[in-house]
């Protein structure tokens, strides 16, 4: 019987790990380990077209599923094409395994061909980035990463030379059990009981919350009733918290709307709720700020707290809810509530004057047509730039639809290879990507991956040839655009060229079929959706600096866009303020 090799002692830690698949692109110093692969019936070798679209797929895997997923490149220019989507996975959280196959081992410090330090590169962009220098080291350094990976939320970097890869494993290797999952973090006694005192002594209550929220959205909604709190919420926080939601008051920051800035300003206590939201010109200096999260390098990096929680949400709320005196005015809460209600239908005006008859296409509406027809447990992938600004204002959470995308790393291109990811992870489910011209574009290569692997991904391209958020920055520091221009192809008919569904929409009143046709095909889908270029986003609170050469005649090309569904949402929470 042949000798097991280091490269399928690998791929054995990984399937004990739970991993299902490798994102990756084969070559050279990996080939030993995709012919482990080949050979081990446990786990998938996912081939893409570009290592950065296996990194952005195995982060979207482990984003959706909280499990360990992982990807892998091949010497030096392939591994160095994962960086981007383990930027961005690491900023998300996301517990991903990435394997950077290395240069013979005996040439390493030479500037052999293709030679680059891998365990140096992914420092940043990692909780552990280390390079296998011999045949006993493999199992423990690759367990070591797996824990970095779960126990921190995070990414984790093996670099392995292909010389070493591809000899016998050593007859006892160093083995031992793997963590998983993550516990549950409980704050100290002191500490609940300080926040307790602290919510009894405020008459004004804001939550603000964030993806830390996931699985905490009973407990939320509990201690908002209690203290008659409005809750706000970041980006990432939207699918967990706005649903079901009676004390919505919108999102903040700058794709914001409603009344989360007014909650947030007005309050004389903020409680901010697993979220690190980075734009501290939209938070507050003259409130109490008490912060709670579960990692506590989030604790006051954004703004001065007067109480720090270290702890996950959920628990800190159950032992929190027993501890505190239930609020009996409303008046702060019922105030909120009107005002975000008032914001939401007047954007919603400004948007809806003859939209289905508007052309170019808006591409508010586009949005607001696909929240309508997309499933009900859809997983959404969303580009970043103006398709952030839509995915925030028109989908309509429930508890059931995901909403992911390149949210705290801001990365373009993100969108189809994470709807790769989300395919496999979820078959029977239904995956549209949100994506841009410019992001598409850009990884445009792996549309091909979906043709190859017969995956339902639809994707639905707001097509207005430009980068449309950059114009957007750039008119907001007073300059001129320049080079966001795209000349762009008939991208419906380069789909049908590769081999899948693809329809142009240059009309309103084709926008619905179009989507239904999509959406009823078997296989991959993309829908071209013409859209109006001059449709851009502003802030619902902008100061003086964030406007500064933002140009009256400018201000008319600029749309605060509706906000679909969320103002019927809005309405029907008034319905729980008391008559008078």
């Amino acid at each position: 019987m042949a000798k097991q090799t280091v490269a399928e002692q690998f791929i054995d830690i990984l399937v004990r790990a739970g991993v299902r698949r490798l994102y990756g692109v084969v070559g050279d110093s990996l080939n030993p380990v995709v012919d482990a692969i080949r050979r081990n019936a446990a786990l998938d070798w996912i081939q893409v077209r570009h290592e950065e679209a296996a990194a952005f797929a195995a982060g979207a895997e482990a984003q959706l599923t909280g499990t360990l997923a992982a990807c892998a490149g091949s010497c030096g220019p392939g591994n160095l094409h994962l960086i981007n989507g383990l930027y961005d996975a690491h900023r998300s959280m996301a517990p991903v395994l990435a394997l950077a196959s290395h240069i013979p081992s005996s040439e390493i410090g030479t500037t052999f061909f293709q030679e680059t330090h891998p365990d140096r590169l992914f420092a940043e962009c990692s909780h552990y980035s280390e390079l296998i220098s011999s045949t006993r080291q493999m199992p423990r350094v690759l367990q070591t990463a797996i824990q970095h990976a779960v126990g921190r939320s995070g990414v984790a970097v093996v670099s392995l030379p292909g010389d070493i890869a591809a000899e016998p494993a050593p007859e006892r290797a160093f083995e031992h059990a793997l963590v998983t999952s993550r516990p549950s973090v409980r704050p100290g006694d002191g500490e609940i009981d300080e926040l307790a005192r602290m919510v009894d002594r405020a008459e004004r209550v804001t939550l603000f919350c964030g993806s830390g929220t996931a699985g905490a959205h009973a407990e939320v909604m509990e201690f908002a009733e209690r203290v008659k709190a409005p809750v706000g919420h970041a980006l990432r926080g939207k699918e967990w918290i706005q649903y079901d939601n009676p004390y919505d008051v919108g999102m903040s920051g700058l794709l914001g709307y409603g009344a989360a800035y007014e909650a947030t300003h007005e309050c004389d206590l903020l409680i901010l709720l697993g979220t690190d939201f980075p734009y501290t010109a939209f938070l507050p200096d003259d409130v109490r700020i008490v912060q709670v999260d579960v990692r506590p390098e989030h604790l006051g990096r954004r703004t001065k707290l007067d109480l720090a929680v270290w702890g996950d949400v959920r628990e800190t709320l159950r032992c929190l809810i027993p501890k505190v005196r239930e609020k009996t005015s409303r008046k702060f809460l019922d105030r909120m509530l009107r005002k975000h209600a008032d914001a939401l239908e007047g954007v919603v005006r400004a948007y809806t004057r003859k939209v289905e008859k508007h052309l170019p296409i808006h591409p508010e509406y586009v949005a607001s047509v696909l929240d309508e027809e997309a499933a009900d447990d859809a997983v959404f992938t969303v580009d970043t730039g103006m398709c952030n600004v839509w995915a925030a204002r028109y989908l309509t959470p429930n508890g059931r639809r995901r909403v992911i995308g390149s949210f705290s790393h801001g990365s373009m291109a993100n969108a189809l290879p994470q709807a790769i990811g989300a395919q496999f992870t979820y078959p029977g489910r239904q995956i549209v990507s949100m994506s841009g011209d410019g992001g598409f574009a850009m990884l445009m290569g792996d549309f091909l991956t979906l043709v190859q692997y017969d995956l339902p991904v639809k994707i639905v391209l707001f097509n207005n040839s430009s980068l449309g958020m950059v114009e957007l920055e750039m008119m907001v520091s007073g300059l001129p655009s320049y080079g966001t221009t795209n000349r762009n192809p008939d991208f419906a008919a380069l789909a049908t060229a590769a081999g899948a569904y693809g329809v142009r929409v240059e009309k309103p009143r084709q926008l619905r079929g179009a989507l239904r046709d999509a959406f009823r095909h078997q296989g991959p889908a993309l829908v071209d959706v013409v859209t109006d270029p001059h449709a851009l986003s502003i802030p619902p609170k902008i100061s003086a600096e964030m406007v500064s050469g933002f140009a009256l005649s400018a201000g008319k090309m600029v749309l605060d866009g509706g906000v679909g569904r969320m103002v019927q949402m809005a309405r029907s929470n008034l319905r729980n303020i008391p008559r008078r």
